[in-house]
């Protein structure tokens, strides 16, 4: 028979049993790691700090077809049509923490107003950027976030350049459709993929391939694998396909950023490609008969330190050897092969190497800059390319028919904007080595001045 002591003792078991039982599976979790924390979790955690929503304001001039017929008839009345503002987003992701920013060149392309908002502070405070640099043929931007003096962002690490493996776990951040900061989840489904060109396959380069979900909206975000580690820049999706979407590899990132950012862009010669690499600088290539091939400089370096200094980033690296100017020498500490060693490096201007004597010395040919002037003096259509001012007797380029008042238009295949470019490209030439030049010519027929382009072949010499 129950009593009612015993009654009351079971209802306190029934009333701290909820209690006792959360008590106890407090206590044999505690210390014990949360499942749900996997590496893609942390790996995003890692990175979403260091991922940008870019919004952009274009604008665009619009011209109405009968705007003067308008203006005669109604002028002063007829007022002008304004121009149109367009406006659009993308993604980015920081890459050095005094806010460079990595993106598209198509995002921002022509943009009058770029802004930028960290994609974890969920609505939170937005800066105004302006663009650096970028180049359609990479399709790769960099921006600077306006920021007041001395803030400091978080940035993306960048994967080793060939560390990645088919089939690996894959993440896609960004800002799709303007949704706001966003992760899709993929493998790497390829690793060599060519960006498509009108009627031709699509598997025709380097582009990688995800089956993580890329979105209007998400190009310029990153792709990076479960370290955290950058990977690629998110770029397009494939329409006929589900599940088919590209991003430009990091290698190809890393040789934008060494154009963009190299002590050549200052007119001074350093003669090697450093690339960020994880958290450190390595040295990719090294030219021959370089300053930094005579300091001792060598690929696969990886610097620590300049001067005593450790830059913080590629970037503020290259700004270090901006600053060190070919006024005096710098120290590179540098890590090779696990054993420390310090070269003595000495930029030197590019002009003392590259110019219009190593071309002639090259080619036989005299070149020089074509002014407006000079373009209106020859009736030439326009002051792209270098003027063939003369040419050596018993030279390459005299053996072809060269002469005095052709227009050189391509070097190899590149368009040089000036006569250090073009001598660039000749420098690393072997004596009999075949160099293509795309040639501008001109021509009477009557009272006719034809212009024609010709390709032809020379033989360094």
């Amino acid at each position: 028979m129950r009593t009612w002591a015993g009654n009351r003792a079971r209802a306190c078991r029934w009333a701290w049993a909820p209690l006792l039982g959360a008590l106890v599976a407090a206590t044999a979790g505690a210390g014990e790691p949360d499942v749900r924390r996997d590496a893609a979790v942390e790996a995003v955690a890692g990175v979403m700090p260091c991922v940008v929503n870019v919004a952009t304001e274009t604008i665009v001039a619009v011209r109405d077809p009968f705007e003067g017929l308008l203006r005669d008839f109604w002028d002063p009345y007829y007022q002008q049509q304004r121009p149109r503002t367009q406006y659009s987003l993308g993604s980015g992701v920081i890459i050095d923490e005094a806010g460079y920013v990595l993106t598209c060149e198509h995002v921002v392309r022509r943009a009058s107003g770029i802004w930028v908002r960290l994609a974890d502070e969920g609505g939170g405070k937005e800066y105004e950027a302006k663009r650096v640099a970028g180049s359609s043929r990479s399709d790769i931007a960099i921006l600077r976030i306006l920021a007041p003096s001395g803030t400091r962002f978080k940035a993306v690490r960048f994967a080793q350049e060939d560390d990645l493996l088919l089939g690996e776990t894959v993440l896609a951040l960004g800002n799709p459709f303007g949704l706001g900061g966003s992760v899709s989840r993929g493998i790497l489904s390829s690793k060599s993929r060519r960006p498509p060109i009108q009627n031709q396959p699509l598997d025709l380069a380097d582009w990688l391939q995800t089956d993580a979900a890329i979105n209007p909206g998400s190009s310029g975000g990153p792709l990076v694998d479960l370290r955290g580690q950058l990977i690629g820049l998110n770029v397009a999706v494939y329409r006929e396909g589900q599940g088919i979407g590209f991003a430009i590899p990091i290698k190809r990132v890393a040789e934008a950023l060494s154009e963009v950012f190299s002590p050549e862009l200052r007119q001074l010669w350093f003669g090697a490609r450093v690339r960020p690499e994880g958290s450190g600088l390595r040295v990719a290539a090294v030219e021959a008969d370089s300053p930094a091939q005579r300091a001792g400089l060598r690929p696969g370096d990886v610097v620590l330190g300049l001067d005593g200094k450790r830059p913080r980033g590629f970037i503020e690296f290259n700004q270090m050897l901006f600053a060190a100017g070919d006024k005096q020498p710098v120290n590179l500490l540098v890590d090779r092969n696990g054993a420390r060693e310090t070269v003595t490096l000495h930029l030197v201007p590019e002009a003392s190497v590259f110019n219009a004597k190593l071309i002639r010395d090259k080619l036989g040919l005299s070149v020089q800059m074509l002014t407006p002037d000079l373009a209106d003096q020859l009736n030439l259509p326009s002051t792209e390319g270098l003027l063939i001012a003369g040419v050596d007797r018993d030279s390459p380029a005299s053996a072809v028919g060269l002469r005095r008042g052709h227009v050189i238009l391509a070097v190899d295949g590149q368009a040089p904007d000036n006569l250090i470019a073009a001598a660039r490209i000749l420098y690393g030439k072997k004596k009999g080595e075949k160099v293509p030049l795309d040639i501008l010519v001109q021509r009477q027929e009557g009272v006719f001045l034809i212009h024609q382009r010709v390709s032809v072949e020379l033989a360094t010499r």
